[in-house]
């Protein structure tokens, strides 16, 4: 495992998140927005989020990122096919091979589905961006994933 963390809300944990990769060390080169070496980033959800939620979420993230507006379109319309509505328990995992990736659902710890793929590197990224770039909105969260201490 390269790190972990729990995202809070006001009173309110909404998620833990766990970042691994093959050798536990996220590797990223300058100029990259996020690592290109395989990477799986574990969402556990500790209270429900409907699917509306998590697009919603995802794309105010992008704008924050200052991805194009057209490309923001393309990929929301991808996610809208891949995100569930998440219960309290649930978790969803990405795994990245570095250029593309699968989400998959986990509704029991015994039970899971692929959700599907996402074949553009630049969406791989982008998602991956949300919890991993360093201009990320939560840097304390981020910086706890990628194993950076203090």
């Amino acid at each position: 495992m390269v790190g972990q963390a729990t995202l809070s809300w006001l009173f309110w944990d909404v998620y833990h998140s766990q970042l691994r990769s093959p050798d536990g060390q996220y590797q990223k080169q300058p100029g990259q927005e996020v690592a290109t070496h395989p990477l799986a980033l574990e969402i556990h959800y500790l209270r429900t989020i409907r699917r509306e939620q998590l697009l919603e979420a995802t794309e105010k993230q992008w704008q924050k990122l200052g991805y194009s507006a057209a490309n923001i379109e393309s990929w929301m319309a991808q996610l809208s096919h891949l995100f569930p509505t998440v219960e309290k328990d649930q978790r969803l995992v990405y795994l990245s091979d570095g250029q593309h990736g699968q989400l998959w659902y986990f509704p029991t710890p015994t039970d899971k589905h692929v959700r599907g793929e996402v074949i553009d590197p630049q969406m791989n990224e982008a998602f991956l961006a949300i919890w991993l770039s360093p201009r990320s909105d939560y840097p304390r969260l981020r910086n706890q994933l990628v194993g950076k201490r203090g």
